[in-house]
């Protein structure tokens, strides 16, 4: 276990170092939950156009449940494994670049990387069917909103890799809860 631990913040030191000053303020804008609001706007009017209001409002309220879901899991894990998030460790001094503006106490694992997965293949399966690329756009966001979590030097890349892992399958257990619900309530 400490062998994937080390190999884990080498890869961190790795990724983290691509970045640069020039680029900062754009993955700090990504890694912001708050400018991802155009983003949720549009799949709200996406929504709305493929099932209408009673559908569109079932799968806010799932949207809501499973976001909750995954961050009150995240936490549970972060209090339970207590992994300092590698802007509070020590050991990585001076090789890290944290540009966060806040660093939390534990990172395993990420939330943000949990959620954004976790959005992206629910609203990603809702709309494919009318959306071609929507899947894509939407797992390729998620993906920058995890990469930019190692860029701002705020998780470890196991982090947003468990992540993704967990998000993933809340979404698409939620996907499924939502057919279900659809095909039994509102049809």
């Amino acid at each position: 276990m400490e062998e994937l631990l080390d190999y884990d913040k080498d890869l961190f030191l790795y990724l983290n170092s691509l970045g640069s000053e020039q680029w900062d303020i754009l993955w700090l804008t990504i890694t912001n939950k708050w400018m991802s609001i155009p983003i949720y706007i549009l799949l709200l009017v996406l929504l709305f156009k493929k099932f209408g209001w009673k559908p569109t409002l079932l799968t806010l309220v799932l949207v809501a449940a499973m976001i909750t879901c995954t961050d009150q899991l995240a936490n549970l894990f972060k209090h339970g494994f207590e992994r300092a998030r590698p802007c509070q460790a020590h050991a990585l001094g001076d090789y890290a670049r944290v540009i966060a503006v806040r660093c939390g106490r534990f990172g395993f694992f990420s939330a943000h990387s949990a959620s954004s997965m976790a959005l992206a293949l629910f609203i990603g399966f809702l709309l494919k069917s009318r959306y071609k690329f929507i899947l894509h756009f939407m797992l390729f966001w998620a993906l920058l909103v995890g990469y930019s979590r190692i860029y701002v030097g705020v998780h470890y890349p196991l982090d947003v890799l468990v992540g993704f892992s967990i998000g993933g399958l809340i979404g698409f257990g939620f996907y499924k809860l939502h057919v279900f619900l659809h095909k039994t309530y509102i049809k």
